[in-house]
């Protein structure tokens, strides 16, 4: 590790308690090599959500996604095994799967037309007589750990990781009474955001401080005073009553039950719970100053009689996105200016951020949080 990069990283004491702890500094959100360390520590060390298990519900389903600059591919094997892989050709390194999502029986590199069976092992090497010394049984695609929890699938980067249950800890016994696998899956949107990924989880993460201010229509549904904040080894639940209201109708209709509940699990995967209603974000980094948000939405009933309903359920989620995207990019603006280096929490709503950050700083430092 470079000198100027002990240096930032040494600008954050991850030992103070929430009474008398900052924020990371603003060099945390603005500089490449920080950025650099977090793809290959934090995005490349930990269980990352990268899908659902509809999206590999039958054999030969696959998808295909990038994760802290890899290519991956997911796929149910013949044996109805749910593997993933580096979605690198072993020939010449091209992509073996190219499309997005689909079905297949095998696949097979669109470069040189190596072909790899559904369980990775290759099956196919055009042209290859006379090759010395080339074992194909060593030549498979190369696996990755990959496991599900409720509606999502997993995957780790990092040799032998500690499994994803133990990761997850009693996040999931907190989880399943909430009945999550009810529910169905409706549609996806992407939002891109002019800051950096950490900015956007500490606005997640700071107990419902903001909500009063910036969310004027969601916290009148919500009982701000007897909101809490709980935290795990690795995941945050924020929770709050649910109050009536005719404030904003549109919130009024949507945001329903007795509880609304806001799960963040290390480092970037939230889920937010109401009556009927769960959507997730997953917060992807773009680079130092940019990052992508993935909303998935799930509804009780996705059938056209509740399309109207699921509509303006997620109109709800765009209005409150749209407020959160202003402020958090002027949150980067802001540090980026010589006025600012680190900020305190608030010990009555900001735990969760705390938590946050002293995770990311044991990632960062070498302490791993697989």
């Amino acid at each position: 590790m470079n000198q100027s990069l002990t240096a930032i990283l040494g600008l954050y004491n991850d030992k103070a308690p929430l009474e008398e702890a900052h924020t990371i500094p603003a060099p945390w959100y603005v500089d490449p090599a920080i950025a650099a360390l977090e793809q290959q520590q934090v995005f490349g060390g930990t269980w990352q959500a990268i899908g659902r298990i509809d999206q590999v519900a039958k054999h030969g389903d696959y998808f295909t996604t990038e994760l802290a600059g890899e290519p991956i591919l997911a796929v149910r094997d013949a044996d109805g095994v749910l593997r993933a892989f580096y979605n690198v050709c072993r020939h010449h390194a091209a992509a073996v799967a190219t499309a997005p999502c689909g079905q297949a029986q095998s696949f097979r590199c669109p470069y040189h037309g190596w072909n790899y069976g559904l369980d990775g092992t290759l099956k196919g090497t055009p042209e290859f007589t006379g090759v010395c010394n080339f074992d194909r049984s060593s030549n498979g695609l190369v696996p990755l750990a990959i496991d599900t929890w409720e509606n999502f699938v997993f995957i780790n980067l990092t040799p032998n990781p500690s499994s994803l249950h133990h990761f997850l800890g009693n996040m999931m016994e907190r989880v399943t009474p909430l009945n999550l696998n009810s529910l169905q899956f409706h549609s996806q949107r992407s939002y891109t955001l002019n800051c950096n990924w950490k900015v956007y989880v500490d606005n997640y993460l700071d107990g419902g401080y903001h909500v009063p201010h910036l969310h004027k229509g969601l916290n009148s549904v919500l009982d701000y005073t007897r909101y809490t904040i709980e935290n795990g080894e690795h995941y945050c639940l924020q929770s709050s009553p649910m109050v009536a209201s005719d404030k904003d109708a549109a919130i009024a209709t949507t945001r329903k039950g007795n509880r609304a509940h806001y799960f963040w699990l290390y480092p970037n995967f939230m889920i937010n719970i109401y009556e009927g209603v769960t959507d997730t974000n997953l917060v992807l980094p773009l680079g130092p100053d940019k990052c992508r948000v993935v909303f998935d939405f799930f509804f009780t009933h996705i059938d056209e009689e509740h399309e109207e309903h699921n509509a303006a359920s997620i109109a709800t989620s765009d209005k409150v996105q749209d407020e959160d995207l202003a402020i958090c990019e002027s949150v980067q603006r802001g540090l980026t200016s010589r006025a600012y280096i680190a900020g305190r929490l608030s010990v009555r709503r900001e735990a969760g951020e705390h938590l946050f950050h002293r995770l990311l700083a044991h990632s960062l430092k070498n302490e791993s949080a697989s």
